[in-house]
């Protein structure tokens, strides 16, 4: 099974575990310039085949790889950065996040991935490059397209009880793992059309009460519209990601738990069944003792 997940060369624009989906709105520029490309389902048989029979394998080996990761028009299996939703982190093994607490070797690694992927949120790295904006409506920047654009800071200390700072294990030593979870950046999107997205979890497939308690950071779990809109790599040059961290307080142990947690918000699609990063992710929790 070929499973596509965003990395540094994939990454431009869209991150994803950093494996960084919405429709597209009125005012967003759109970080791939051609629309995606759907078979026309009238489309005579005759016709396929004809096309198919006049090229070499060589010719359809080249398409597939296309098909997977198209540079161009930055697709993954003939989707666009958007459609991939969200992701978190840690990210290790895959979306199961399995340790028992006792044994700390079973949680290290997480919280070492979570040490690094956050320096980059670090406070004082922030407020070298990022400046302070205005909370709660969008940061709209004029001039000419190609001038570098300014940043709002996003600091780690946001997190709170899931920063690493005060609780250097981000809870795992006590068996209540903290996971940040981070948007898709978009060129030009404004996410909520005026309000702020908001995530929720819950027991994706189960007894509801296997997920008793989860906290939200920051606040009550929003990205705020400050961070909106992304400008692109070229010029929006220390852009950090906004992240909202999910602290999971209460969560039935020695068991799988598989957990949903959801993008909501106006113009936010997250029930589709076929595609579980479309507006959502799903992960699974393993906590022993």
């Amino acid at each position: 099974m070929f499973l596509c997940i965003s990395h540094p060369g994939m990454d431009g624009n869209a991150s994803a575990g950093d494996t960084e989906g919405q429709h597209r709105s009125p005012h967003q520029k759109a970080e791939n310039k051609h629309e995606e490309k759907v078979q026309d389902p009238d489309r005579g048989e005759d016709e396929t085949k004809a096309e198919m029979g006049s090229k070499t394998w060589a010719d359809l080996a080249g398409e597939m790889k296309t098909f997977l990761w198209n540079p161009e028009e930055r697709t993954c299996l003939g989707r666009t950065a958007k459609s991939w939703g969200v992701m978190i982190r840690p990210y290790l093994n895959g979306f199961t996040i399995a340790f028992n607490v006792s044994q700390p070797s079973t949680w290290q690694p997480y919280v070492d991935s979570m040490h690094h992927f956050l320096a980059a949120y670090d406070d004082k790295v922030q407020e070298e490059k990022n400046i302070e904006c205005i909370s709660g409506q969008y940061f709209i920047q004029g001039g000419n397209e190609s001038e570098e654009k300014k940043a709002c800071q996003f600091k780690r200390s946001l997190l709170q009880n899931c920063s690493g700072i005060e609780d250097p294990t981000f809870g795992y030593s006590k068996g209540q793992p903290c996971i940040l979870l981070k948007m898709n950046r978009i060129i030009g999107y404004r996410p909520g059309a005026g309000v702020p997205v908001s995530v929720g979890c819950k027991v994706q497939k189960g007894n509801e009460s296997d997920l008793r308690s989860v906290d939200f950071y920051p606040g009550n779990g929003t990205f705020d519209l400050m961070y909106y809109p992304y400008y692109g790599k070229i010029t929006h040059v220390n852009y950090t990601s906004p992240l909202v961290a999910m602290h999971f307080t209460d969560v039935k142990k020695n068991y799988l738990v598989p957990i949903q947690c959801s993008l909501n918000g106006k113009g936010i699609i997250n029930d589709v069944n076929s595609d579980r990063f479309l507006g959502r992710i799903i992960f699974t929790l393993s906590i022993g003792k």
